[in-house]
């Protein structure tokens, strides 16, 4: 299992691609939590508000889903990066699995 993390530019665009995933049955669950991103863009800094998401699925999926996102989202350069879940509730793996096709 692996966590997929991307930056979303709204709660909008957030709950619409993660619904989405989930229908799909892609992802388990997804946790959005606001944030403030600093970073410069085409040679400005900038400063806003966007939204983290933290996306729970199987590694096999991650190219899918990376590739729905970027197709998907309103940034033209999107964050979408994945990492292992090397330790966990076995019962919780366990879920995320039962939740995915």
């Amino acid at each position: 299992m692996i966590q997929i993390q991307w930056t979303a530019q709204n709660l909008k665009e957030a709950k619409q691609v993660v619904r989405s995933l989930i229908e799909k049955k892609w992802v388990a669950c997804a946790n959005l939590i606001p944030v403030v991103s600093i970073y410069t863009w085409e040679g400005s800094l900038e400063e806003g508000n966007e939204i983290k998401v933290f996306l729970k699925t199987k590694d096999e999926y991650f190219c899918r889903i990376r590739d729905y996102i970027i197709d998907e989202g309103a940034y033209e350069v999107p964050e979408v990066s994945k990492f292992l879940i090397a330790d966990a509730n076995p019962m919780y793996i366990d879920w995320l699995s039962d939740s995915l096709i």
